[in-house]
């Protein structure tokens, strides 16, 4: 029998879908698809009970106008690990007069948002399934602006893994916070309710009037003034009984936390939240360099190798 797909089924661009199950012991794919710029992969694991997909972008990074949005769904008591290959790249934001800035849909009225990018994903987990959302870090470049909105629906008993996080830029070229804008929403529901929501706005200050009716105080403070020496920072949202072995340990590494006045600032500053009485955490991470938060990144999660195995956890964090 040969499968038509409708219009409805037909993927706009930078569109992809995940559909996973598990069948008997294996993780199958019932959809696997997706449209440039968006790029999908999954290899072959030793272990099949669990799945990775690496989201991907051609060109290696996002340009301004790039619109990725993600639908991934997670039923049947399938795990499903969700990586990317390096650091997203977000590119900086051409100008709206440029001609090839005009170059997206038609029917937009406003030239600004054709150059908006944007990723949106929203992931549906069913009961005993679980989705474990672990990418590198966004890495904006100079001028660049970024929006990211991430939503996970939850049903009772599935569990997740939201990994959020970004550096200061490109320290190599001495570009340190000298990004525009990045806005950041992750939100998880669960059986439709929302249990959480985080939102991050940082922003370059404007030194002029060029928004009508918007003065900032000439006394507000640089991203550069207000996040440094910190070069890299992280959200972590775990929720879900999968994950309990993360929790006890980081309940134990803050139990084992002492308060004490330092002369310079540590390598790596944390803390951990409770939400919905305590059915989800929420974890914050400071590091001066990247690999420091990765490093504490990679530990702290460390239980996960319980539930997806040794050799598959080390492919987030290699």
């Amino acid at each position: 029998m040969v499968m038509v797909r409708t219009v409805e089924d037909r993927l706009a661009a930078g569109h992809g879908r995940i559909t996973c199950s598990l069948n008997g012991v294996s993780v199958v794919f019932s959809e696997l698809s997706s449209t440039y710029p968006l790029k999908l992969l999954s290899p072959r694991l030793a272990h099949n009970d669990v799945a990775i997909v690496y989201v991907m972008n051609y060109g290696g990074g996002l340009v301004c106008g790039d619109r990725i949005k993600l639908q991934v769904r997670a039923e049947g008591g399938s795990r499903l690990l969700l990586l990317s290959q390096g650091s997203t790249k977000v590119f900086k934001v051409r100008s709206p007069n440029r001609a090839s800035a005009h170059l997206g849909n038609p029917t937009d009225g406003n030239p600004l948002e054709n150059n908006a990018t944007t990723q949106l994903m929203d992931v549906h987990v069913a009961p005993t399934s679980a989705v474990f959302l672990l990418p590198d870090p966004v890495t904006c470049f100079r001028s660049a602006s970024y929006t990211q909105v991430q939503r996970f629906h939850l049903s009772k008993g599935a569990s997740m893994v939201l990994l959020d996080w970004f550096t200061s830029g490109r320290k190599s070229l001495g570009e340190e916070w000298v990004f525009s804008r990045y806005f950041s929403v992750n939100e998880v529901n669960v059986d439709g309710r929302r249990i959480a929501k985080d939102i991050m706005l940082l922003e370059e200050p404007l030194h002029d009037d060029t928004v009508i009716g918007t003065r900032w105080p000439s006394s507000r403070r640089s991203l550069s003034d207000r996040l440094k020496p910190y070069s890299c920072y992280a959200t972590l949202i775990v929720c879900g009984p999968l994950v309990h072995g993360v929790v006890a340990q980081l309940k134990d590494k803050l139990r084992s936390l002492s308060v004490l006045a330092m002369v310079a600032p540590p390598r790596v500053l944390w803390g951990m939240t409770p939400a919905d009485d305590g059915n989800i955490f929420v974890i914050r991470v400071a590091g001066l360099e990247t690999e420091d938060v990765k490093d504490w990144l990679r530990e702290s999660l460390r239980p996960l190798e319980e539930v997806v195995g040794i050799d598959t956890y080390r492919k987030a964090f290699s």
